[in-house]
């Protein structure tokens, strides 16, 4: 999630409209990380932004477990990669709450910046970072004691994103920047001017390169904006679709998929871009039903899945087309994978101002959905235990 908060009301109508805009809050499209299966079976957690609630689900047996009380309109999870502990943004008071995956009860929340909205751990898991883009700072967090570092000043700070060695945080800002962070020092680098609105940025596999997706109102508006990570310095716009917001990269780090909004006739039309990440241009864009907003892509890199508002999108990799798409509740949104990319669950935040409580779970080899999963109101992220 970027810096957008909605106080009381269903989070999918006022994300959209704002991605419509290419404007922050759309929430970051997180991939699925490639990882080794679990030993035992995974457990996803829900963030149920209306219920102030975070909800377990076994992937087993597709059960939901307690619900745990967490703080004030709660909009983003990581977990760190040892699977031991969750953490909650909680946009509506300035907290991030720590939930032991052991236990599933939350511990004492974490003070950080006002409007906490993207967070992201090292790949060590020894330090979150939050970013609070009502004070702009990003703040960073020991794991080992869950207290939180010096605030770092980072104008506008949005979503972000970390290197794979670890030595590196990209926040892309609302004031169109990309602020490197230092996670040795925990201090800000020049900024980089990418355009004048950013939306979601990745990172590719290899780490030599970030992607931030650049939204309207300059002449870099409608494009893609890769930075090179070892000189820090913003290369050539790659013109996409009408205002793009979320992005995800293949694990082999070949492809890049962009979401865009298409705000003329029929609106509820919208497309994904592919981006060879080789050559830095786009393909041709591939058209999906509705607002396209979150990604999922399995870990053998063949598929790619994009919820769109009125369903689940699959895109084959290797043809760039899209397959049939399948209902998953009233307002699909957030969309999170199993380790071995067997099973997806997709959270369902209804439509307009009628929020939903729950969660569909589907097979990747058929795409074929199972019964609703009930969590609390506005379920609007969800993440998977390693």
């Amino acid at each position: 999630m970027h810096t957008h908060i909605l106080w009381g009301a269903s989070a999918t109508a006022g994300m959209a409209a704002l991605a419509v805009l290419g404007l922050p809050g759309a929430g970051p499209a997180v991939a699925s990380v490639v990882r080794a299966p679990s030993a035992g079976p995974q457990i996803a957690y829900v963030v149920s932004l209306d219920a102030n609630t975070v909800t377990p689900i076994n992937t087993a047996t597709n059960k939901a477990g307690s619900p745990i009380r967490v703080g004030v309109n709660p909009n983003a999870i990581a977990i760190t990669p040892n699977g031991r502990t969750a953490y909650v943004t909680n946009s509506g008071s300035a907290t991030v709450t720590p939930i032991s995956t052991a236990t599933n009860r939350a511990g004492k929340p974490i003070k950080v910046g006002t409007f906490p909205a993207s967070i992201a751990i090292t790949p060590d898991g020894k330090t979150a970072y939050v970013s609070g883009g009502g004070n702009g700072t990003v703040t960073p967090i020991s794991t080992a004691t869950n207290r939180a570092g010096k605030a770092i000043n980072v104008p506008g700070a949005g979503d972000l994103a970390i290197t794979p060695n670890g030595k590196t945080v990209y926040v892309a800002s609302s004031n169109g920047t990309v602020t490197p962070i230092s996670t040795v020092t925990n201090k800000a680098g020049t900024a980089i001017k990418v355009g004048k609105t950013t939306g979601d940025i990745v990172v590719t596999p290899d780490g030599k390169a970030a992607y931030v997706t650049i939204g309207i109102g300059d002449l870099n508006a409608d494009t893609v904006r890769p930075i090179n990570t070892t000189t820090n310095t913003a290369e050539k716009p790659i013109v996409v679709g009408t205002a793009p917001s979320a992005i995800i990269i293949t694990p082999n780090g070949t492809t890049a998929y962009v979401a865009c909004f298409h705000v003329h006739i029929p609106i509820s039309q919208g497309s994904v871009w592919p981006i060879n990440i080789a050559t830095g241009k786009a393909g041709t864009p591939i058209k999906v039903a509705g607002f396209p907003t979150h990604f999922a892509v399995i870990p053998t890199g063949k598929t790619v899945y994009v919820t769109t508002g009125q369903g689940v999108t699959p895109i084959r990799t290797a043809t760039n087309s899209a397959g049939q798409a399948f209902p998953a509740g009233s307002g699909p949104w957030a969309i999170a994978l199993t380790a071995d990319g067997a099973a997806g669950y997709v959270t369902d935040d209804g439509t307009g101002m009628n929020p939903a409580d729950t969660v569909t779970p589907f097979r990747t080899a058929t795409n074929t959905v199972g019964k609703a999963i009930k969590v609390g109101l506005s379920p609007v992220a969800i993440a998977l235990t390693p």
